[in-house]
């Protein structure tokens, strides 16, 4: 066997493995979207009553004060929004006299 043959049979395995690594990826990617999706689901199920067991409140409660952190931000975000930011601040160190 030739060096160029050689050297093609390493190139051609070097991207078998780079292929299995990619595939190996797309498939921890996937495998956690599934966990996921799993997740959603327990904790709708857990919010509307379905089922309950206690391993799982720990984590529901976790996530039912991270939705209300998520809308008391929005919010006040939207309240600071809407405020007419034309109009100069009502404590205003200058006044239009000066």
């Amino acid at each position: 066997m030739g060096f160029l043959d050689k050297a093609k049979a390493a190139a051609e395995q070097a991207a078998a493995k780079a292929r299995e690594g990619v595939d190996d990826v797309q498939t921890k990617r996937e495998l956690g979207q599934a966990y996921n999706d799993l997740g959603k689901t327990a904790y709708e199920l857990i919010a509307s009553g379905d089922i309950g067991h206690a391993r799982l409140q720990a984590g529901a409660d976790r996530i039912r004060a991270l939705n209300e952190k998520i809308a008391g931000g929005t919010e006040t975000n939207a309240a600071a929004e809407s405020d007419d930011s034309s109009e100069p601040p009502a404590d205003s160190a200058t006044s239009p006299d000066s």
